[in-house]
């Protein structure tokens, strides 16, 4: 059991997750000072500066530790000093943690900008906007493979920065959140394949890779089930991901992606690295559909997840 300063009562968690509901809505991105202490922005930058190129598996198990456990602490620290304080301020310490370490009204924005730009035949912006999102350089694509670029994020941020953060929140507690965010952060910095991050970077893959095993495949599932029955492609979404959920170098990016790819009919692809799913390549329409999936495939998850922390209702503050 963890100590309640930690993981409280489900009604306490409930309410912390609402109210993030409400602010990832109303302020979607970090500006100004907010982004420069964001945990998210400052461990990436801490793991760049000290998981140098070239060096070892055990100066990067090390960096990670280090990075995670700078950025864990300090929230710890004032999670208990919040609750010994009171629970209403607990729940909005809270809710900034949320807040800080999921993020889906920013995702599904820049996405909405794509699909909009793409439409208008703004393909200038459409490059711009797709190019927050992925790594990939998206200026030498044509116009199909931008779109596939943005759905591709789309599915696959929807698993890494909604469905996992949330998945250890139910479990461990806002700071269960907070960590999963940093792996994925340190992940993003130093998991590379490349010759000068391979050993460095080899930790961070693996514990991505493993904190992310199961949330992939639940965030696939429920992107499979929704989409597929509000397209009438339920059983081509579960062939198309059962056949190429393992087509991608990440053991579960493919997961979310091919289902995506089945729900839509499309083919997704990204150039000399994997192909997913049958069918044409992907035009507008299908990047507003993915859209719609995602965004009904995340109000199944936050009305599961409350409706769970209410039906569990551990911890004294709620006891007679």
């Amino acid at each position: 059991m963890l100590p309640e300063f930690l993981r409280p009562s489900g009604p306490v968690l409930a309410i912390a997750l609402i109210l993030w509901l409400l602010l990832d809505h109303a302020y979607p991105e970090h500006r100004g000072l907010l982004l420069k202490i964001h945990p998210v922005h400052t461990c990436f930058n801490m793991a760049k500066r000290l998981g140098k190129p070239y060096s070892s598996r055990t100066r990067g198990v090390l960096v990670w530790f280090l990075c995670v456990s700078l950025h864990m602490a300090p929230y710890a620290a004032l999670l208990y000093l919040a609750w010994r304080f009171s629970v209403a301020l607990w729940i909005s310490l809270c809710c900034y943690v949320l807040k800080v370490s999921m993020s889906l009204r920013l995702l599904t924005k820049i996405v909405e900008d794509v699909e909009r730009a793409a439409r208008e035949g703004d393909w200038s912006k459409a490059r711009r906007m797709t190019q927050l999102i992925v790594r990939r350089n998206v200026y030498i694509l044509d116009e199909p493979h931008v779109l596939s670029a943005a759905i591709e994020s789309l599915a696959e941020n929807f698993v890494d920065g909604f469905v996992s953060p949330l998945f250890y929140y139910i479990l461990l507690g806002p700071l269960g959140a907070l960590l999963q965010r940093l792996a994925n952060t340190m992940d993003g910095a130093l998991g590379y394949v490349t010759p000068e991050l391979r050993d460095v970077g080899w930790f961070s893959a693996v514990i991505d890779t493993v904190m992310n095993y199961i949330p992939a495949r639940l965030g696939a599932l429920t992107i499979a089930l929704v989409g597929g029955l509000r397209y009438r492609r339920l059983r081509e979404a579960l062939r198309v991901w059962k056949s190429f959920c393992s087509s991608t170098p990440s053991r579960n990016a493919g997961h979310p992606m091919s289902a995506i790819a089945g729900v839509l009919g499309v083919t997704l692809e990204k150039p000399s690295c994997y192909t997913l799913g049958v069918g044409p390549y992907p035009t507008p329409k299908h990047v507003y559909q993915a859209l719609e999936v995602v965004k009904i495939a995340s109000a199944v998850w936050i009305a599961l997840s409350v409706s769970i922390m209410l039906a569990v209702p551990i911890g004294r503050e709620i006891l007679p």
